[in-house]
């Protein structure tokens, strides 16, 4: 009987399963007895690393501790050489120790002896001292009974002779001083002053308060009157000039005391008299083209006046300000032209005296620039142009030299003096200022005031128009030394409490007279 195919392909299938089932424990058996055999092989190398390692490490160890005990042995000679020096240096030290201290017994020594050597010699000098007292306590005595004084009167006796020595020395040495002072400032003064005078040459003209306008004919001035003086009301109005319209043939004169705007008038009428339309309306429209024109010639005179003294950098409200000057007087002396020759002046003194001449010439350019605003602020000239200049930031030395130019302060820098000098020399030109009548006779009689107040005066007289004053003393109040001091006196007091232009002397006169009759 023949197996099917089925049957056979399952015995194949189970024969083939068994094989493998056989096979895999057969290789696992092999795989086992394989690791065990490797597994021995590798205990034994390990066996043998590590009593190779062992061996070695004893060797290692060994050299170790060798190195070790030699560097010991190094390290322990070492410590004890240092030990022998360090014990060497301690005993030198000891020794030096030991000889500074005998040394300094010694000294003790010799500083008690000496000790008591002064201790005796003090007591010698005690007992030297009290006889001394006594011995002038005795002269003393024979003194005030020789000489009829105790001892207080002696001295004041003595205190007032030497005060009168003193005097007399003191009054010799100011003398002596001043005379050597004034020869040698005066000489300097004279040749820098002449230097600069020779070298800025001025002339002056007269400031008035009117202006005088011509006419082409006496017709005209009934055209400007106008129509029931309405021409000449709009005019004065405009311009606050009195217009004086007289019998003056040809002639309009022009009053105010402002110069600018007199300029003003006067540059509007004569343009209406050679335009000749002159109504309200034109008269507006000319004065206020005048006005311009005026205020542009002030700063153009500004401007002018800081190049021709060579300052810079100036502020421009400040160079409008000088401008302004241009129609403003003193004493009939224009305030711009005054402050500009002031301004060379100053700049030509400081040069010669080799200090700044730039600041020299930017002080006196704007010592008086106060007087532009006088009609409009109150104060003095003086505080005016202080407060502008601290405005528009000017340098503290030209604030004090403004401030300074009339003696309101005492002057403390040289610019100062400068600028006060060439103010004087400005103002003392022949023909430069007219002082008043009235205010030239209270200036001589305050001058003599002065003089007279001081005891010992007998009179004093002002001449030379206030340059000089000659005082007469009394001989018996006052002696010749004290007559220089006493000339010293009275300067300072005219210099405290008098403005006056230039320099004043005094001159004091004392004489002794004898007077007998014959009979």
């Amino acid at each position: 009987m023949s197996l099917s195919p089925i049957v056979i392909t399952i015995c194949l299938i189970v024969a083939f399963l068994l094989g493998a089932v056989i096979a895999f424990f057969l290789g696992i058996e092999y795989r086992k007895k394989s690791a065990e055999a490797t597994l021995g092989s590798a205990e034994e190398e390990a066996k043998r690393i590590i009593s190779d390692a062992i061996k070695a490490s004893e060797t290692k160890k060994k050299e170790a501790v060798i190195e070790a005990k030699d560097e010991i042995y190094k390290l322990k000679q070492d410590n004890e050489k240092e030990m022998k020096e360090r014990r060497s240096e301690v005993n030198r030290l000891e020794r030096r120790i030991q000889q500074k201290e005998e040394s300094v017994d010694k000294k003790i020594d010799n500083l008690e002896k000496k000790e008591e050597l002064l201790q005796n010699k003090l007591k010698e000098a005690d007992l030297k001292l009290q006889e001394a007292d006594q011995v002038k306590a005795h002269q003393f005595d024979m003194l005030e009974k020789i000489s009829g004084f105790t001892a207080e009167q002696a001295k004041n006796y003595l205190l007032a002779n030497l005060e009168g020595e003193l005097v007399h020395e003191k009054a010799l040495k100011i003398n002596q001083y001043v005379s050597q002072m004034k020869d040698e400032a005066e000489n300097k003064a004279r040749e820098i002053i002449a230097c600069a005078v020779g070298r800025c040459a001025a002339d002056y003209v007269a400031e008035l308060t009117v202006s005088v306008v011509p006419l082409p004919s006496d017709e005209m001035k009934g055209r400007i009157i106008g129509r029931e003086g309405r021409n000449i009301r709009t005019l004065e109005t405009l311009t606050g000039v009195d217009l004086i319209i007289d019998d003056t043939p040809e002639a309009i004169t022009l009053s105010s005391h402002d110069a600018v705007k007199r300029e003003i008038a006067r540059l509007s009428l004569e343009r209406l008299i050679q335009d000749g339309r002159i109504h309200p309306a034109r008269i507006e429209e000319t004065v206020e083209r005048a006005r311009r024109e005026v205020e542009g010639k002030i700063k153009q005179d500004g401007e002018r006046a800081v190049m021709e003294c060579g300052v810079h950098n100036m502020h421009p409200e400040l160079v409008k300000l000088l401008g302004r000057m241009r129609y403003r007087s003193s004493y009939r002396q224009n305030v711009l032209a005054h402050s500009i020759e002031v301004s060379q002046l100053a700049g030509m003194m400081a040069a010669e005296l080799g200090t700044d001449e730039a600041q020299a010439r930017r002080a006196g350019l704007i010592h008086d620039i106060g007087k532009s605003m006088t009609h409009e602020i109150e104060g003095s000239h003086v505080q005016i142009g202080v407060d502008l200049a601290r405005k528009y930031k000017e340098h503290a030395d030209v604030i004090h030299a403004i401030e300074a130019h009339h003696n309101d302060v005492e002057p403390k820098t040289v610019v100062a003096c400068l600028v006060q000098a060439a103010d004087a020399i400005s103002a003392a030109r022949p023909g430069a200022r007219r002082e008043n009548l009235e205010n030239y006779i209270k200036r001589l009689e305050k001058l003599e005031e002065i003089a007279n107040s001081f005891e010992g005066v007998e009179k004093s007289f002002a001449i030379q128009a206030g340059r000089e004053v000659r005082i007469m003393l009394k001989p018996d109040v006052v002696s010749d030394d004290q007559m220089a001091i006493m000339a010293r006196d009275i300067v300072k007091k005219i210099e405290n409490e008098l403005d006056y232009p230039g320099q004043i002397k005094v001159d004091c006169i004392r004489e002794n007279r004898a007077i007998e009759y014959a009979k």
